[in-house]
């Protein structure tokens, strides 16, 4: 959700029983201004809260002129004092995923996990353990990486194409209708298209380049992952993660008004595809 509009995005997410205090919004506000001037950034996101069990991750995302470019990262324990993350590599992805359970609190904090390694003694060859620590910070990368690619939404018309390449904000997107809103093609992957390289030159006929350069969520597996909804009297349809418990995406129709935030523990529904 854009920090601009952070109050009313709040409200309109609150449905899901997500919110800040009052004390927490105020500092947001602040700080992301400042976050946004710092770091020259065109749009600043408040991607929203992993929680911990000492403290939660409190996370913001820095967007440059392209919005498809790569987004720098930012956390913070107390929603004013703002630290950059890396970027995720493949490398980290593969590391973390032996970890499980809820997240600490505490960036410094070092999983302990035990690998067998094979080790040449001569001819003969022995499995040895090896004690491997994994810090957490790299976990928060990793993690907020999967759910980015996985589950970030943005409705289509939202973004365009110009014709050398860069992606903007679309300044004429007033909305989608409410009959189109309810669909699930209308929404897209807010990251670069994996799927739709994959299309032939048929099914890419119909599609209009300026605005369907990103993968639809209809195509999503395992199908019937996306929950959609309609609240206060379809003034608003809320989209919920079932893959990503805690992800939910708003968009009020003929209006400007759409994000999303995640609110969750940063673990994946790995049960889903037994539970449809």
């Amino acid at each position: 959700m854009d920090s601009e509009s952070l109050l009313l995005s709040l409200e309109l997410a609150s449905g899901s029983g997500q919110g800040l205090s009052p004390d927490r919004r105020a500092s947001l506000l602040t700080s992301l201004t400042l976050v946004k001037r710092d770091y020259r950034f065109d749009r600043v996101l408040f991607w929203g809260r992993i929680l911990g069990l000492i403290a939660d991750y409190y996370i913001a995302q820095g967007l440059s002129e392209d919005q498809l470019a790569p987004r720098k990262t930012l956390y913070s324990l107390n929603c004013m004092e703002w630290s950059l993350l890396p970027p995720a590599t493949e490398e980290m992805v593969t590391q973390t995923s032996v970890v499980k359970g809820r997240f600490m609190g505490d960036p410094s904090h070092e999983y302990e996990h035990t690998e067998l390694q094979k080790v040449n003694e001569g001819e003969k060859v022995f499995e040895e353990e090896v004690v491997v620590q994994i810090k957490e910070e790299t976990r928060l990368v990793s993690i907020i990486d999967q759910i980015d690619k996985a589950v970030a939404v943005i409705p289509r018309g939202a973004l365009f194409k110009t014709p050398f390449g860069p992606i903007h904000v679309n300044r004429t997107f007033e909305g989608l209708s409410l009959s189109e809103a309810k669909k699930l093609s209308s929404y897209f992957h807010f990251r670069e298209p994996v799927e739709l390289k994959n299309k032939t030159l048929l099914e890419k006929a119909d599609l209009d380049p300026s605005l369907d350069f990103m993968d639809s969520l209809e195509h999503d597996i395992p199908k019937g992952s996306w929950s959609i909804q309609t609240e206060r009297g379809n003034a608003l349809v809320v989209l919920r993660s079932l893959l990503w418990p805690g992800l939910t995406f708003y968009h009020a129709p003929r209006t400007k008004n759409c994000g999303y935030i995640y609110v969750g523990t940063g673990e994946k529904n790995m049960d889903l595809p037994f539970m449809l």
